[in-house]
């Protein structure tokens, strides 16, 4: 019997039998009474290494990605090991794919292993932001354990949701460029993603508060391959566009070198902007402005507010973090 099985008997959370080990004020008496009886009736004992931490734990936490190849995954989970090391736990990875079943099977076998907590990298496991249905697995995880989504957000207990205000962000990157006098901007985008979708919505906005239309023909989906990116608009004729806004810098430096084979002059004769300030921003040539998502911080906030829930301490079910847009030298403004 361990603190998991206390938790479904119960109907809580672990973090709410967290809290009434560890005699935290954050549980109300009828619910303390009621965790309290299913730990008497089932002879149920924390021993004072799990007092200590808040529950059974064997310090190892679960990670998920879909793939950690990608530059943004590889630096956040870089960033999550790093961090969670100094407070003593070690992680174990599983890279899911992006395909539904795949990432379902991914949850399915971690959470076969002794983890304290879950942490799923990247908004798709969020689904696309329209969709209930599909992100059932990911709140089955949260009745075992506390899950943490970065840069992802579902509504549920025992789920925790740290992410960018992608929408605004690109709102922003977007305006910036249309007030410059960009007036045909192709959006470049390679995921169906909740945070893509925000993205999308926040390019939309700002063509909508700028009075300019949108064309089904400057929005463009491919994969986050540069070279693949720069060979297909260099083999497109058409739509003629100025600018170009993509959801990730691969996307945007491929563009760039499209640009370069084109002979045309950045910024003068075409401006673009990427996300997420990876290393290919300051790689490429020109270098390229591009929204800071800040990686590093989604992480921090993530692995700190893991250790508070494992404590029995109280935190926000969503975080949202504001991106920085960086100017660097393929945009005029």
């Amino acid at each position: 019997m361990n603190i998991y099985d206390i938790a479904k008997l119960a109907g809580v959370s672990t973090a709410t039998v967290s809290r009434v080990v560890n005699g935290s004020s954050k549980v109300s008496e009828h619910t303390r009474q009621k965790v309290l009886k299913v730990m008497e009736e089932n002879h149920y004992t924390p021993n004072v290494f799990a007092r200590g931490l808040g529950l059974d734990s064997m310090q190892i936490i679960g990670i998920i990605c879909p793939d950690v190849s990608d530059n943004y995954m590889a630096r956040a989970v870089s960033f999550l090991v790093r961090r969670l090391k100094e407070y003593g736990y070690d992680c174990i990875l599983y890279c899911s794919g992006s395909g539904q079943k795949q990432k379902e099977e991914a949850v399915e076998l971690i959470m076969r292993k002794r983890i304290d907590a879950l942490v799923l990298v990247g908004s798709s496991y969020a689904g696309s932001g329209t969709e209930e249905d599909n992100t059932e697995y990911v709140r089955n995880a949260a009745e075992k354990v506390p899950v943490f989504l970065i840069n992802g957000k579902i509504k549920g207990d025992n789920i925790y949701s740290v992410y960018n205000k992608d929408e605004e962000a690109a709102f922003q990157a977007v305006s910036a460029l249309i007030e410059s006098g960009r007036k045909r901007i192709l959006f470049l985008t390679d995921a169906g993603t909740c945070s893509a979708m925000q993205k999308m919505a926040g390019y939309e906005r700002a063509l909508k508060e700028h009075g300019l239309p949108i064309l089904g023909e400057l929005k463009l989906h491919m994969d986050n391959r540069i070279h693949l990116v720069r060979d297909i608009l260099l083999a497109r004729k058409k739509p003629e566009y100025d600018s170009v806004f993509a959801t990730e810098d691969g996307l945007a430096v491929g563009a760039v070198k499209c640009a370069n084979a084109k002979g045309l002059e950045i910024p003068s004769d075409l401006s673009v902007i990427g996300y997420n300030n990876s290393e290919y921003s300051v790689c490429c040539e020109p270098e390229l402005t591009t929204v800071d998502n800040k990686v590093e911080r989604l992480c921090e906030i993530t692995a700190d507010n893991i250790m508070k829930v494992l404590k029995g301490e109280s935190v926000l079910g969503e975080i949202p973090v504001d991106c920085v847009l960086v100017r660097r030298c393929t945009t005029d403004f």
